[in-house]
């Protein structure tokens, strides 16, 4: 159900005053209207066009305003374009066909200042597409605390003027010039990657903060009154239900290009979001069945609004038939030149004159259908009340692949690095995080590896104030796009009294250019909560670099998958939402959801749930019922089946720029609409029963405090991707002890890669708390021993005396209970110890400890 205007949780009280790229086209009006609806002030327009004269090539091209009533304008007097600006226009005037901005119709745009009443500044086109991949890299920026609110920053003030994204500082500057007020900058981008990276980092060196409402919401979900609306029903099926909502806004966008899939130059000047306009391109599109086709996502077409709601559009935009000359290029694209455009008044009860506000802007709700479904029956459960084991208990493994036949191998490539604050650093934590950031870059030197290498942090420390001072000194460690993802807890006293910040990272020491890729999105969205912060909402890698190709078989290597924590954030707004446990559990849950289908993560291999610290005041819900509501929670997202669960995740496929401009994915442009993505996905498991619907291992921890003050924090301890039919074997085991339950248990998640003769196993093993508490606090190394006992089998090495007793396997990250666990700086040192107040398993049962584990095996012989 669609929530009201504005959002639960938002906007705040004083919204952003916005600079509003605009192309001309649907998209960034569009995306206009969603900031005026979330409570924000549009101060100015922004322009970039092609300059056809001799400077257009100079980088010191100067920027220009059109102010509003500038000219004459009025119902007997329609304000024209000036007669010398057409004059500059020549004969051979040719679309520059730009990776970035939409150039076709650009002498209609000085008209939008006196149509909308709003300034518009411009700044010609310089550069080109330099940097053609989907992420930008700006040489001379580095990420540090911008006393405008960014978090990158120029180190220098020149700029780059070989690649056409560099156009937009001047234009923007001169803005900012001119609106000191202004501290957010707008744009339409939908589904292109390309385009939003480039517009974040240039807003993020400015200090604007980045907004694309639409981001990822090439379909806004419509409301169950309109479920037996058949007009509406077809427009949410074939993917143009969002021109049905641009026309429902009052938008009028008119094609002006058309670049061949299906469409021909019958189409130009169509109204494409009116009725006709949108029934024509679906029914040219249909064959064509990739995301976002029908909305001109891949180049199909371009469009150039001129009306809109009156409460933008005091004026509308007239192009006489006569003004619209087609211009045919090769590859059956054609667009339209245009001469005489004019603003002129709306005249009540004719075209654009149907009342003073238009249309409503409908905002999407702030749960999808499977986790409304979620919070439902949370919120529906009253508590704690039992139900399925989510602690790896209850899941069986077949006797096809005993977990004794596997010994380990030495091919895993990710290690862990523990980076701990010390006592002689405790002058600031200034000074303590800055000992820990260059301990990495001396680390990162020894080992002859970049930055690009660290795949994820986790950070505790002791006050979650210290964050925005940690957070600028970190990530100065990095200068490429795509930093790692990042997981952020407050531990309090928890952690030993001679550090206040500890530092774990996982480290790849053997990527080849491209096995890194990343998903790093700053935007203000409806999708998922922008990033603050050096971090990536994901980095995906290779599970093991022995499958990078030559291979015999041609399916795509698995990758691991690695997500930064997740707080409930209300995405529109960066604020946490006005509701209880249950709806930031489901909203946080549906954060990891979209961000893992992102990145086709087809099986989480385990997940936490961290928990701030219980209140001590009478009626607070303890931690043992926040942890079972977690599990419940964790449980429905798996166990989900709606009529549309297989349907509604999006595809985590090439996007349309992709599939335009890179050799690798242009297949993509005219082939059959992909199977969605399915999260889980069952069909990876190999199980006895094909009904069986296992849960990856879940647990709680208790710690002393989240980012934002937060009630929970998701961290899912890995997704897994890419991966071949029946590949994922899930193997339960436990060890003996008091009856019941076991003292120790174990869910192994075993990946088969290709050929059969090796694994890889990501292992979490929890060790309960003794029945009757023990006098003395155990040790770390105890525990590693303990728990190293329902690993697979780790044999002996060859050599030397003690082979015998050689130690397993260093864990990925031991979670252990601080009331139980001595704990020193020289233990979280060694070992990547997250210190907890309590653990808690999915049936309410107190855990000592957690380890996880990600090894690499080989059948033995």
């Amino acid at each position: 159900m669609a929530p009201p205007n504005p959002p639960p949780g938002g906007p705040p009280p004083k919204g952003l005053n916005v600079i509003a790229l605009v192309s001309g086209g649907k998209d960034s009006f569009f995306s206009l209207l969603h900031c005026r609806a979330n409570g924000h002030r549009v101060v100015a327009l922004a322009n970039l066009y092609p300059q056809t004269t001799p400077s257009g090539n100079s980088p010191d091209a100067l920027s220009t305003a059109v102010l509003p009533g500038s000219q004459p304008s009025g119902p007997s007097t329609p304000h024209a374009l000036s007669q010398g600006w057409e004059e500059e226009q020549q004969e051979e005037e040719a679309d520059l066909n730009s990776f970035m901005y939409q150039t076709v119709g650009h002498q209609v745009i000085p008209l939008y200042a006196d149509a909308t009443s709003i300034p518009l500044y411009r700044h010609p086109i310089t550069g080109s597409a330099a940097q053609s991949g989907k992420d930008y890299s700006h040489a001379g920026v580095h990420p540090s605390a911008n006393p405008r609110g960014g978090g990158w920053e120029a180190a220098s003030h020149e700029d780059r003027p070989g690649d056409e994204t560099e156009a937009m500082l001047p234009l923007l500057r001169a803005v900012m010039a001119a609106h000191p007020e202004a501290n957010a900058l707008a744009a339409g981008a939908i589904l292109s990657t390309y385009q939003r990276t480039r517009v974040e980092s240039v807003a993020s060196r400015l200090g604007l903060v980045p907004l694309a409402y639409l981001w990822k919401y090439p379909s806004l979900p419509l409301p169950p009154s309109s479920a037996s609306d058949d007009g509406a029903a077809e427009d949410e099926e074939d993917g143009s239900q969002l021109l049905a909502d641009m026309a429902g806004a009052g938008l009028e966008a008119r094609v002006v290009k058309v670049a061949s899939g299906g469409l021909d130059e019958s189409f130009l000047w169509e109204d494409v979001a009116g009725p006709e306009g949108r029934a024509r391109v679906r029914r040219a599109m249909r064959r064509f069945g990739s995301e976002g086709a029908v909305l001109g996502e891949g180049g199909e077409f371009e469009t150039l609004v001129v009306d809109g709601p009156g409460d933008l559009f005091r004026r509308r935009i007239v192009i006489p038939e006569a003004g619209r000359r087609v211009v045919r290029e090769g590859g059956g694209s054609a667009w339209l030149s245009i001469r005489g455009a004019r603003v002129e008044e709306k005249v009540p009860g004719g075209p654009g004159g149907s009342g003073s506000a238009g249309g409503r802007v409908r905002i999407p709700g702030l749960l999808d259908a499977r986790f409304v479904a979620l919070l439902e029956g949370l919120t529906a459960g009253g508590g704690y009340g039992g139900g399925d084991d989510v602690s790896g208990s209850g899941v069986q493994g077949g006797d096809d692949l005993p977990l004794g036949l596997l010994q380990h191998t030495s091919q895993l490539k990710m290690r862990q690095w523990c980076v701990v604050g010390d006592l002689d650093c405790r002058s600031s934590i200034e000074a303590e995080t800055s000992s820990l950031v260059e301990a990495v870059r001396t680390q990162l030197g020894k080992s002859s590896l970049p930055p690009t290498s660290i795949i994820n942090t986790v950070i505790i420390l002791r006050h979650v104030s210290d964050f925005p001072t940690v957070n600028k000194i970190y990530g100065s460690l990095f200068f490429e796009p795509n930093p790692p993802s990042r997981v952020t807890i407050s531990s309090g006293d928890l952690l030993p009294a001679t550090c206040n910040i500890a530092l774990y990272l996982s480290v790849h020491h053997d990527l080849a250019p491209g096995d890194r890729q990343g998903l790093h999105v700053q935007s203000r969205s409806y999708w998922a909560p922008a990033n603050i912060g050096p971090y990536s909402q994901a980095i995906v890698s290779p599970l093991t670099p022995a499958y990078r190709g030559g291979e015999e078989s041609d399916a795509p290597p698995p990758r691991l998958v690695h997500v930064a924590g997740q707080i409930p954030l209300v995405p529109a707004t960066m604020d946490l939402p006005r509701g209880a446990l249950d709806l930031q559990l489901a909203l946080s849950l549906q954060h990891l959801w979209r961000v893992g289908a992102e990145m086709g993560v087809q099986w989480w291999a385990s997940a936490v749930a961290y928990l701030p610290r219980a209140a001590a005041s009478p009626g607070a819900v303890s931690t043992r019922e926040r942890a079972a509501l977690a599990a419940q929670a964790w449980t429905a997202a798996h166990r989900w089946s709606g009529a549309d669960a297989d349907a509604e995740d999006e595809w985590g496929g090439p996007d349309l720029w992709d599939r335009k401009y890179n050799p690798l994915y242009m297949s993509f442009a005219g082939a059959e609409k992909p199977e969605p993505h399915r999260l889980p996905d069952w069909s990876v498991l190999e199980a006895e029963d094909p009904e069986a619907r296992p849960v990856p291992f879940f647990f709680a921890a208790e710690v002393h405090e989240l980012p934002r003050q937060a009630e929970v924090e998701w961290h899912a301890h890995l997704g897994l991707a890419r991966l071949a039919a029946e590949s994922v074997h899930l193997v339960s085991a436990s060890a003996s002890g008091p009856d019941p339950p076991a003292r120790l248990q174990a869910q192994h998640a075993v990946v088969k890669l290709r050929g059969g003769a090796k694994f890889f196993v990501h292992s979490v093993i929890a060790l309960r708390h003794p029945p009757v508490p023990a006098e003395e606090k155990t040790t770390v190394p105890a525990l590693l021993g303990e728990l190293g006992g329902l690993l697979p089998r780790w044999p002996a090495s060859p050599t030397g005396a003690d082979a015998s007793v050689s130690p397993p396997p260093a864990p990925t990250l031991l979670y252990t209970d601080v009331g139980a666990v001595a704990l020193s700086a020289d233990d979280l040192g060694s070992c990547p110890v997250v210190p907890c107040a309590s653990l808690w398993d999915g049936q309410g049962e107190r855990l000592l400890a957690v380890a996880v584990y990600q090894t690499n095996f080989e059948k033995a012989s």
